[in-house]
């Protein structure tokens, strides 16, 4: 008869073998506790923790697999303005720039040092290849780390139309931004002084130094002037004022007296607005003998009447006060004050006050005029490829606003128009073309005594041409040794060059 087994052994276990202690089992469940501790947290750090941990300033896994392949270029039509070339260092890749000065207001630099900025920022997923886009099996590649080559972007930047601005301003401290009307691509973006971004893309005492000398460089060669400064616009926004003036029923025909009062004091105060020019100095004119002159007492009596509701709607219409202007990196926010009583809105209505824009905005007003009223979203950017030139992503025009309607802004091109033919625009005129501009000096430092900020905007087509012009301008020039420091003499001519680059003149 089968002996029974020992009372506490396993049953159907093997025969002879002692059985498990309370000690043994709580030893046993210890270590598969310690087992999912640690896959908790491996599973933690790796997936949860993994895009904080990749961008730890201390991780610099990422900084050497970053460099360690070319990286993608930008594109200015069919050329590439930047490139990568080896180092033979830590780092295996720096990156260079072809015409670095000429472009460095829209690459901005991509340093092993000191990082990205512009589009080298804002694209830098596409031009690093870690763009999951990129790649044929993003899950995959993710899980394997694999690194995808660099993708390219495509800039909407016009070649002749960046030369002849960088041309233009030589020397001179300011800005240029052109912009296509009908579909909001810049065509030009530039900002002087400039600078080399490849003169500090690595990681040398002599890349260092580089940087260093242009911190320390009192004329800001590295600010972005067209996206990132504001200067106050002065006349030139009397473009704004004309077309709310139009759109509010204050002003309905450009040519008729306009009721304004000479001299026009300043609601509130005993403080005349004074005017530029003798033939300034007469009441009742009409809007358009105002704008052709820069009569300061008509715009600022026409933006009272208009009220600041009707002033400030018109003002971000055009993209004042916008603080999200990405194109794709950010501009300042340019500013029209929200509360004002009526003489600093008088003020603020020809472009001074607190009144303050970049040249990207200002060449929003004058492509929205161009563009019978629509203002359209200003893109850098044209397209996304990977590096055997597939698309990624393809940019399209996008609306704005509706600053104007059309039969307003028909009324302020002729405006504009009147201003180059017989005003302070002169020197805007192009042989074969039909111009239009508004001139701006503002004054600027203590009591007015620093050098005057010359501004132009303008936009230009073909004679005869119905269509929409081709490209709108603004220019400032903020600082300059010229004798004659005026929107008209120092602005206009850089506005001109720009404008004849791209009709083809």
């Amino acid at each position: 008869m089968p002996r029974r087994g020992r009372a506490g052994s396993s049953a159907g276990g093997p025969q002879g073998l002692p059985g498990i202690s309370t000690t043994g089992r709580r030893a046993g469940t210890f270590c598969v506790l310690l087992i999912v501790a640690l896959a908790a947290q491996a599973t933690r750090v790796q997936v949860f923790q993994a895009k904080e941990l990749n961008h730890n300033p201390a991780n610099q896994r990422l900084t050497v697999e970053r460099y360690s392949q070319p990286r993608g270029n930008i594109l200015v039509g069919h050329d590439t303005v930047t490139g990568s070339v080896p180092t033979g260092g830590r780092y295996d890749y720096r990156r260079t720039y072809t015409d670095g000065p000429l472009y460095a207001a829209v690459t901005g630099y991509s340093s092993q040092t000191y990082g990205n900025t512009q589009l080298e920022g804002t694209e830098d997923d596409v031009l690093s290849g870690t763009d999951p886009r990129l790649a044929g099996w993003a899950l995959w590649d993710a899980i394997a780390r694999k690194q995808n080559p660099g993708g390219d972007v495509y800039t909407t930047i016009d070649k002749a139309a960046q030369q002849a601005a960088t041309k233009g301003l030589g020397g001179q401290k300011g800005a240029v931004a052109a912009i296509e009307p009908a579909t909001g691509r810049i065509l030009a973006l530039a900002s002087t002084p400039g600078y080399d971004p490849g003169s500090f893309a690595g990681t040398s005492a002599a890349d260092q130094q580089a940087w260093d000398k242009l911190q320390a460089d009192t004329n800001q060669p590295m600010l972005n002037r067209a996206l990132r400064q504001i200067y106050p616009p002065g006349s030139t926004f009397k473009v704004v004022t004309a077309g709310a003036a139009l759109a509010a029923g204050t002003v309905t025909d450009i040519d008729a007296p306009t009721g304004a009062p000479y001299p026009y004091v300043l609601p509130g105060t005993t403080t005349p607005l004074v005017n530029d020019t003798p033939v300034c100095n007469r009441p009742n004119l009409s809007l358009d003998t105002a704008m052709i002159y820069s009569c300061n007492s008509v715009l600022g009596y026409l933006g009272v009447r208009t009220g600041l509701d009707g002033m400030l709607s018109t003002a971000r219409d055009f993209g004042f006060n916008d603080a999200k202007l990405d194109i794709p990196f950010r501009a300042a926010r340019s500013n029209f004050d929200e509360q004002m009583n009526e003489s600093q809105l008088a003020l603020s209505s020809i472009g001074q006050f607190d009144t303050a824009a970049t040249p990207l905005v200002m060449a929003m007003v004058a492509a929205g005029v161009a563009n019978n009223g629509t203002v359209m979203y200003p893109q850098l950017v044209d397209r996304l490829t990977r590096s055997d030139g597939t698309a990624v992503q393809v940019m399209e025009p996008r609306t704005y606003k509706q600053a104007l309607t059309p039969a307003v802004a028909a009324q302020v091109q002729r405006l504009m128009t009147d201003v180059v033919e017989k005003g302070t625009g002169t020197n805007a005129k192009i042989r074969g073309a039909t111009v239009g501009g508004k001139t701006g000096t503002a004054q600027q430092g203590v009591d007015n005594t620093g050098t005057p900020y010359a501004w132009f905007i303008s936009w230009a087509r073909p004679a005869g041409s119905g269509e929409v012009p081709p490209v709108a301008v603004a220019v400032v020039v903020a600082d300059s040794d010229a004798t004659d420091v005026t929107g008209g003499g120092l602005a206009a001519p850089i506005a001109r060059s720009v404008m004849q680059a791209v009709l083809g003149g």
